[in-house]
C-alpha cells in the first residue's frame, strides 16, 4: 500500500510525567485539571510556556502565550475516560496520571448506548460548553485506551482467561467495547478534528488526522489470541477509521509483525522500546513507525551512547520519511541533557538526509 500521510522528516516529540510538570511548574493533577474549563486552558499555557523557555530552540511550546481551549491533556499519557464510562473508579494524584481502580466485574455487560450519557461524559460535555461559550471553539483530543485495555480495567486479570474459557462471551464483550470506543472517538473527532495527539503528540505532525488504538496490553497475550479476538476490531476501523494506527507500547511489538501485516492500510505504528525494527519494516514497508525511546534507559544512558541509540534505531526502521521519534513519560529526575540530545542528534540525521536528497536533485 502508499502510506495515506503526509509529513515531515523524522519528527520527534517528548512527553513528560506529570511527575515532571508537578516538579517544575507546580502543577496538579486532580479532578479540576481535566474538567475544569479556566484550570484546563491555564494549564496548558503553563506546559506550553515551560517547553518554550526550556527547548524553544527545537520547537517545543510553539504555543507559548496562547489560551487555548484544549479538551484533554494533550501534554499528558493519560488514558482513563472510557473505562470511567463503562464503570471503573478514577483515583486522581497530584503528581501522576488518573489511577483506574478496577471493579473486577463478573459479567460481561456493557451499555453500549447508555455510555455516551454517564457522569463523566456530562462532565465533558459540560467542560466543552464552558470553553466553547468562551471561545467559540475546543480544540486537542481525550486518549480513547483500546479496547483490550478497557476490558482489562473492567474485569481485571481474569480477562485473560476468559478468552479460553468464555470465547463467546468474550468476543461479544470486545465488540461491545470497541462500539463505545467508537462512539467516544467520533464525538471527539467532530469536536476537534483530531483524536490522539493525547495518545501520542507525534500524530500532530501527520496529515490526515490518525485514529491510534492503544494495544499496551497485547504484550500480555498470544498472537492467536489478538488474532481471533483483537485483530477483527482492528481490520474493521482500518477501513472506518482511516488512517489509521496502533499503538503498541510494550518491548515485543516486533511479535505481532505478521499479524499487523495483515491489516490493510495500517498507516502508523507507535513501536515500544526493545522492538525489532528491522522485522517491522520488513513486514510493513510503508507503514510510519514511530519509535520509542525508554525513559529510564535515557536517564541512565551517557549522551554519546544515547546519540548511538537513536541512529541504529532509524537506520533500522531504513525510510526517514516513514519514521519518528518518541519518548513518553520522562519524570522528574530527567536532565535537561536528554532531551536536547534526542533534538540534536534527529537535528543532524534529518540534515544529512534533507542534503543527500538536494544532490540527488541537483
Amino acid at each position: 500500500m502508499k502510506n495515506e500521510l503526509t509529513n515531515k522528516i523524522l519528527p520527534v516529540e517528548i512527553v513528560f510525567h506529570p511527575s515532571w510538570w508537578n516538579k517544575h511548574t507546580g502543577i496538579t493533577f486532580d479532578e479540576d485539571f481535566f474538567y475544569h474549563p479556566l484550570k484546563r486552558v491555564e494549564s496548558e499555557r503553563r506546559m506550553e510556556h515551560e517547553l518554550y523557555e526550556r527547548f524553544g530552540e527545537f520547537g517545543l511550546g510553539e504555543d507559548h502565550g496562547k489560551e487555548l481551549p484544549v479538551i484533554g491533556a494533550v501534554h499528558n499519557a493519560a488514558g482513563y475516560i472510557v473505562s470511567e464510562m463503562l464503570g471503573c473508579d478514577i483515583r486522581y494524584i497530584e503528581d501522576q496520571a488518573p489511577q483506574v481502580i478496577s471493579p473486577k466485574r463478573e459479567d460481561f455487560d456493557v451499555d453500549v448506548e447508555g455510555a455516551m450519557n454517564t457522569l463523566p461524559m456530562q462532565k465533558l460535555n459540560k467542560l466543552i460548553t464552558g470553553l466553547k461559550s468562551r471561545y467559540g471553539y475546543v480544540c486537542g483530543d481525550i486518549n480513547w485506551q483500546g479496547v483490550l485495555n478497557v476490558a482489562l480495567d473492567l474485569r481485571g486479570d481474569a480477562m485473560l482467561t476468559d478468552m479460553m474459557l468464555s470465547p463467546e462471551e468474550s468476543n461479544t464483550y470486545f465488540q461491545n467495547i470497541a462500539a463505545v470506543i467508537e462512539k467516544f472517538v467520533q464525538f471527539i473527532y467532530a469536536q476537534t478534528g483530531t483524536t490522539s495527539i493525547s495518545v501520542n503528540r507525534i500524530v500532530k505532525h501527520l496529515q490526515p488526522s490518525v485514529f491510534l488504538h492503544s494495544e499496551c496490553t497485547h504484550t500480555m497475550i498470544s498472537e492467536d489470541l489478538y488474532e481471533s479476538f483483537l485483530l477483527p476490531v482492528d481490520l474493521q476501523w482500518s477501513q472506518t477509521l482511516r488512517p489509521f494506527g496502533i499503538h503498541y507500547c510494550g518491548p515485543d511489538p516486533h511479535r505481532y509483525a505478521d499479524e499487523f501485516a495483515k491489516i490493510p492500510n495500517l498507516a502508523f505504528l507507535d513501536l515500544g522500546w526493545g522492538g525489532d525494527v528491522k522485522l517491522l519494516r520488513e513486514k510493513l514497508p510503508d507503514t510510519f513507525f514511530s519509535i520509542r525511546l525508554d525513559p529510564v534507559t535515557i536517564n541512565n544512558t551517557p549522551d554519546e551512547k544515547l546519540e548511538t541509540i537513536i541512529r541504529q534505531l532509524i537506520n533500522d526502521s531504513n525510510n526517514p520519511m516513514l519514521t519518528g521519534i518518541c519518548c513518553i513519560n520522562m519524570d522528574g529526575n530527567t536532565d535537561d541533557s536528554k532531551i536536547r540530545t534526542i533534538y540534536k542528534t534527529v537535528e543532524a540525521i534529518k540534515k544529512n538526509y534533507e542534503l543527500r536528497i538536494k544532490n540527488y536533485e541537483l
